[in-house]
């Protein structure tokens, strides 16, 4: 396998693209959830996808991008403690980039790896990161901020692991496998 680059040309692209998809997802494609202020989000399983493929800066900036380009054309304002763990769910799903090796293909061991650090990703976004700056930032109560946290945290991770999950088996499906080609 090559060395993996964090920073490059194509990673930059990567990321504004990424962050364009994100933002058209999250502001277009979301089923309301019965607790305030939270949605059903297909645009994570974006960032999951493009973190299994550019890595933890592509993601991490494209979510933290697209949710801040969302919110400031919401009109209500940039809602921070959001917009950061957005960037954190992105960042640590970008993980997957140095876990998945797409030349052997993408089987049960690389779902498997792919979502539990998706999982990861939303728990610690959405359960300790976004709570924790709204009553950091915005002295919001705690119970409130705590139970949208939670649901967000699942609603992101079923979307990520539903919707991330058959991308990348798209992907990898269309990738050529090593050694699969003989020189003639």
């Amino acid at each position: 396998m090559n060395k993996k680059e964090l920073f490059s040309t194509k990673m930059l692209v990567a990321t504004g693209l990424g962050a364009a998809l994100f933002l058209v997802l999250f502001k277009f494609v979301t089923i309301p959830s019965p607790i305030a202020n939270t949605s059903f989000q297909i645009a994570y399983a974006v960032a999951g996808f493009f973190g299994a493929l550019f890595g933890p800066l592509c993601s991490g900036l494209l979510a933290f991008i697209g949710h801040a380009l969302n919110d400031a054309m919401s009109g209500w304002g940039i809602w921070w403690s959001w917009v950061i763990a957005s960037g954190v769910s992105g960042l640590i799903m970008g993980i997957s980039y140095f876990k998945i090796n797409f030349e052997n293909g993408f089987g049960k061991k690389e779902i498997i790896t792919f979502n539990v650090i998706q999982v990861i990703a939303n728990v610690v976004a959405w359960l300790i990161v976004a709570p924790v700056l709204d009553i950091a930032i915005y002295s919001e109560p705690a119970n409130l901020v705590f139970v949208q946290g939670i649901w967000a945290a699942i609603m992101n991770a079923i979307s990520t692991g539903v919707v991330g999950t058959l991308l990348l088996v798209a992907y990898a499906s269309r990738q050529v496998k090593e050694g699969s080609l003989d020189k003639e």
